[in-house]
């Protein structure tokens, strides 16, 4: 008799550019999102819904949230990570429209027996003249932090984890983890770019590691799914 294979467990991503899997004509660059399914067991499929330029917001008005909750089942996982393009004129506000969009993500995902995890905004990588990273992202992590704790949602604090990582490289170290190219080093970016938002592969790489420390800090069920390097 047959063993009855188990069905896929189905890990959806919502996010920003940060999360992104980016065009090949923009390679290096990479979101954290593009690298995540590398890290898991056939177990678990990623899909990566995370575009660039999407707010909290606009990823709803977009119908993008929609199109996840009609496919997302139950004991699949939503990871929700939106901040950098919630500041901007057409975004929201902290403390109460941020909150209230990240509150329909949160109640989507329950209604359909899946599990919301929200991973607060990585850093940019702006550094002071003592050499400490200082934040670009005014109260977004800490509004989504309480709301974590309000709606006992699970939590990766990405942006305490992404702030330690920039510093325990320092100012200089840091600059291999984003994409930074000199004029006519590389034929994407022939006129050299200086990027502290965007990753390059190998940063994406190790934020999507932080990711996963946070999944086994959580003890979430998904981390029994990992590959075993």
């Amino acid at each position: 008799m047959k063993e009855t294979k188990i069905s896929q467990v189905q890990l959806f991503l919502a996010g920003d550019s940060t999360m992104a899997t980016c065009p090949s004509h923009e390679a290096p660059m990479a979101g954290w999102g593009q690298m995540f399914q590398s890290f898991f067991t056939e177990d678990v499929r990623v899909f990566n819904e995370a575009m660039g330029g999407r707010s909290s917001n606009s990823f709803i008005e977009e119908g993008r949230l929609k199109v996840i909750l009609e496919r997302i089942k139950p004991g699949d996982y939503l990871f929700i990570q939106f901040g950098h393009n919630d500041q901007k004129s057409y975004g929201t506000q902290p403390f109460t429209s941020y909150q209230s969009h990240l509150e329909q993500y949160i109640t989507g995902a329950w209604v359909a027996g899946a599990i919301p995890v929200l991973i607060t905004s990585v850093n940019r990588r702006k550094f002071s003249e003592e050499g400490k990273l200082q934040n670009t992202l005014g109260d977004y992590p800490a509004a989504m932090t309480q709301l974590a704790e309000q709606f006992n949602v699970p939590l990766i604090d990405l942006w305490s984890k992404t702030k330690t990582l920039y510093e325990s490289l320092g100012a200089k170290g840091s600059k291999q983890l984003f994409v930074w190219f000199n004029e006519g080093e590389h034929p994407n970016y022939p006129q050299g770019i200086q990027d502290d938002t965007h990753f390059c592969e190998k940063g994406a790489r190790e934020v999507g590691k932080l990711v996963i420390e946070g999944i086994k800090e959580l003890e979430l069920p998904l981390s029994e799914c990992l590959k075993a390097n």
